[in-house]
């Protein structure tokens, strides 16, 4: 079993680990989840210069299988899943009729199937939603998520570190590309994908194999990291978080995540209709980075005024631990341009449009992308 039930929060095979390190453990999605070690900034730096160590079991995974696993999730997918061959992933939102946004998810091809990470907290409105979609398809949908431990190394160094590890060869897997292969002695998927802007791997194992592996990554010099870096590290990289920048009355196109919605597919997908309407008549909304003039730190939430009016909302923010200013994500009018007021606290601070990502780490392979 990949968690525990204690009490009203799950934990993950990996809790004891985290009590040992004094990890500081918070109610994240219903899971008991460390939120930082040494620190957010040390373990944000040490992911951007060396090497960082997430416990993300609590991510969901669901299984597709089936004659029409493919076409299930061409319907139930903004991506064309038929560009993908196996050993190969794609990054993809998930969306009601109206074009809101349900999940965005990760699909990775398994020989005739797929394997589709979900976030915790969207898992079993997934399931319902996947099923309810599906139904006439031949085509079983499992819920997966007490069969993995899911471990993401993040930084340089996670290649040098994971390679001793793995039977097989990372250096030659390319981004969005995984291995069906050994870790440490047990069957695992590693997948060269994160959610950090660096390069790093995402290691789906057995639960009771995590244990072991986190430790010997741990001696090996990976600096173990929590949801605090975790964030942090996102939004930096321009990443979207559900909750934040993704939601039902928010559609991808608003989000700026149309790399990932294909909508000339031959399989029409839940949400395309609403979608190609949206892009036709144009966006109620766009999603913008911006940095502070003035001082303060802006945070989820605040409002966000244009011309004086009251226009918009900041979805995440934070001091960025790497560039040293205050960074955001809002939404804003479509036709807002340059730059315009955080309220923090009522008090309006000057905020100038940046291009995303705030940050870009230098790449050695062609391909990019997002994860979720």
């Amino acid at each position: 079993m990949v968690a525990v039930a204690r009490g009203t929060l799950r934990r993950t095979p990996l809790y004891e680990e985290h009590r040992a390190l004094g990890a500081r453990l918070v109610d994240f999605a219903g899971w008991e989840m460390p939120v930082q070690y040494a620190g957010i900034k040390a373990e944000h730096e040490a992911v951007r210069t060396r090497a960082g160590l997430f416990d993300v079991s609590h991510m969901g995974e669901v299984a597709f299988r089936g004659p029409d696993a493919e076409r299930a999730l061409q319907r139930l997918l903004t991506r064309d899943v038929s560009r993908l061959g196996e050993g190969q992933a794609g990054y993809a939102a998930v969306c009601l009729e109206s074009g809101g946004t349900v999940d965005d998810v990760i699909a990775y091809r398994r020989g005739e199937g797929f394997l589709v990470v979900v976030n915790a907290a969207n898992r079993e409105k997934d399931l319902a939603h996947f099923r309810r979609h599906t139904a006439d398809l031949d085509v079983e949908i499992s819920d997966e998520t007490e069969e993995w431990a899911l471990l993401a190394l993040q930084g340089p160094e996670a290649e040098r570190l994971l390679q001793p590890f793995v039977a097989g060869d990372l250096s030659a897997l390319g981004r969005y590309r995984f291995l069906e292969t050994h870790v440490d002695g047990g069957e695992a998927i590693v997948a060269r994908t994160g959610y950090t802007g660096e390069d790093g791997f995402e290691v789906f194992l057995r639960p009771a194999e995590a244990p072991s592996l986190w430790r010997r990554l741990v001696e090996a010099g990976a600096a173990p990291a929590g949801l605090g870096a975790r964030d942090t590290l996102r939004l930096e990289a321009g990443m979207c978080l559900y909750g934040n920048e993704l939601d039902e009355e928010t559609t991808p196109l608003e989000a700026g995540i149309s790399f990932a919605v294909h909508l000339h597919k031959e399989e029409e997908f839940v949400g395309q209709r609403a979608l190609q309407r949206q892009r036709e008549r144009g966006l109620r909304k766009k999603l913008v980075g911006f940095e502070l003039e003035g001082r303060g730190i802006a945070r989820h939430g605040y409002p966000v005024a244009v011309g004086g009016e009251r226009a918009g909302v900041v979805t995440s923010g934070t001091m960025s631990p790497t560039l040293g200013r205050a960074i955001g994500l809002a939404y804003v009018p479509p036709e807002t341009e340059g730059g315009f007021e955080v309220l923090i606290r009522e008090r309006p601070v000057p905020a100038r449009i940046v291009p995303l990502p705030f940050y870009r780490r230098k790449r050695n392979d062609p391909e990019g992308g997002a994860s979720g």
